[in-house]
């Protein structure tokens, strides 16, 4: 077999290896693999919120605001949605309710009057201390290990999945947490509203 003959052979191989339309069975088997690991993040999701409630009787977001006040010490509400990526109204909405239950609170700037500064009290630095990493903490670490060209493609195949739901035009932030961000109610609290209810 001459050169040219063997690599348009080889050619030829790849091309309908890569882009052969897949058989039923395949593409069946495809669909199922991608639903699974799309279920069993949305379930790890939901577990850990159920996780953090029982334990520290927060949510995701509430827990993820105080630690970021914990970190950055005084910090403005402004400040605050930048570090999150959430939007303003969305943090003043949680520190409401984190204020109600007496975990912070805020005071204006003896500096400048115009800002006003969010604070832990001792209550939240002790829960903080006994809650579990968040989720989002762990993925966060272990994304940030992988190579760069791992990263893009995780993103752009989490993109596509995203439009292929027609999920891409929802408004939705940075946030490993299933439900309303600035909710009042943990997911324990749902859950022992229906007690007769059980996930699957």
């Amino acid at each position: 077999m001459k050169a040219d003959d063997f690599f348009g052979l080889l050619n030829s191989s790849i091309y309908n290896a890569l882009f052969r339309p897949l058989n039923r069975e395949a593409l069946v088997s495809n669909i199922q693999e991608v639903l699974v690991s799309l279920r069993r993040v949305i379930r790890a999701t939901d577990l850990h919120s159920k996780h953090l409630a029982k334990t520290t009787g927060l949510t995701a977001p509430q827990i993820l605001l105080l630690q970021t006040i914990r970190d950055k010490g005084e910090v403005t509400i402004g400040e605050l949605a930048n570090e999150i990526s959430l939007s303003q109204a969305t943090v003043t909405t949680i520190l409401d309710r984190l204020e109600k239950r007496d975990l912070v609170f805020r005071e204006r700037s003896r500096e400048d009057k115009r800002k006003v500064h969010a604070h832990l009290t001792d209550q939240a630095t002790e829960i903080l201390k006994e809650a579990p990493l968040p989720l989002q903490e762990h993925f966060t670490r272990q994304f940030g290990d992988l190579q760069e060209w791992e990263q893009t493609m995780i993103i752009s195949s989490l993109q596509r999945v995203a439009q292929m739901m027609d999920a891409q035009h929802i408004d939705a932030a940075p946030v490993l947490d299933i439900g309303i961000l600035d909710r009042q109610s943990t997911a324990i609290d749902k859950l022992e509203a229906y007690p007769g209810k059980q996930e699957n």
